[in-house]
């Protein structure tokens, strides 16, 4: 893989529609790789309508495909255009997938979603199954329960994906911390495909105003929503939960990453 990344094209797909995790960890990887592998250029598609407010190393830059977001019904909207949502699907595809045709990739790495949103880059993967793109599917290393990660997954008809049309999965993390199909129902040869990668470090600011920060002196619960776009519900439970019972143990609120 490494003689692979020099002097070569990485597209990274990310179906981020509202929150910045998808987006923070693909920006990560590209930074990373493009550090270590001097010749390698990296292009990200993505429908994060944020995209724009990062900043990007030399050799990175990103396609932003028309948004859509995530209803509390769990459906899907447009996000920007006053279309069907069945019109923005065909749009992202079809960028998709004449993106690829053209940027020509050595490597397509998918984002956690196999299929992407609503399957749209499995016409692209179908189209790099005759050329000498390899198309890696990237796992964070904890998804959720094997229960509702196997429903999810037969709903949407997975496995064949990651059997005929993906050369690796990666996972990112160690296989000593956790393992994201353990439980599911995979074949030999996607277990035989998988490979763990271990962690990236994250930069810490290099000034934090610890002094400003009112830590309580006593235990207490710690709130972190992270990046997620239902981070507010969040935060909405737990102050619902200090409204019912004031007599709860202090807390501290982490907004954002």
């Amino acid at each position: 893989m490494r003689s692979k990344l020099n002097n070569s094209r990485l597209l990274i797909y990310s179906h981020d529609s509202f929150g910045l995790g998808h987006l923070r960890r693909c920006r990560t990887i590209a930074h990373a790789l493009v550090d270590r592998y001097k010749g390698l250029s990296v292009l990200i598609i993505t429908g994060s309508p944020i995209i724009g407010r990062f900043d990007f190393k030399a050799r990175v830059d990103f396609i932003r495909i028309p948004g859509v977001i995530k209803l509390h019904n769990g459906e899907y909207t447009s996000l920007g255009l006053l279309i069907d949502l069945a019109d923005t699907l065909a749009l992202r595809e079809s960028i998709i997938l004449n993106t690829s045709k053209v940027f020509k990739p050595d490597i397509f790495l998918v984002d956690k979603e196999p299929g992407g949103l609503k399957d749209e880059v499995i016409s692209t993967l179908a189209y790099f199954k005759d050329t000498d793109t390899k198309c890696i599917l990237g796992l964070r290393d904890v998804m959720d329960s094997p229960e509702l990660l196997k429903k999810e997954w037969q709903k949407k008809n997975v496995m064949p994906l990651l059997e005929n049309l993906y050369d690796e999965l990666w996972v990112y993390g160690p296989a000593e911390v956790s393992n994201p199909l353990q439980g599911l129902d995979v074949k030999q040869i996607v277990t035989d495909k998988t490979l763990f990668t271990g962690y990236l470090p994250r930069q810490l600011p290099k000034q934090v105003d610890i002094e400003s920060i009112n830590i309580p002196d006593r235990p207490y619960i710690l709130v972190t929503p992270g990046g997620g776009g239902d981070g507010v519900e969040m935060i909405d439970w737990v102050l619902r939960a200090y409204e019912s019972s004031p007599t709860l143990m202090p807390a501290l609120f982490v907004l954002g990453p």
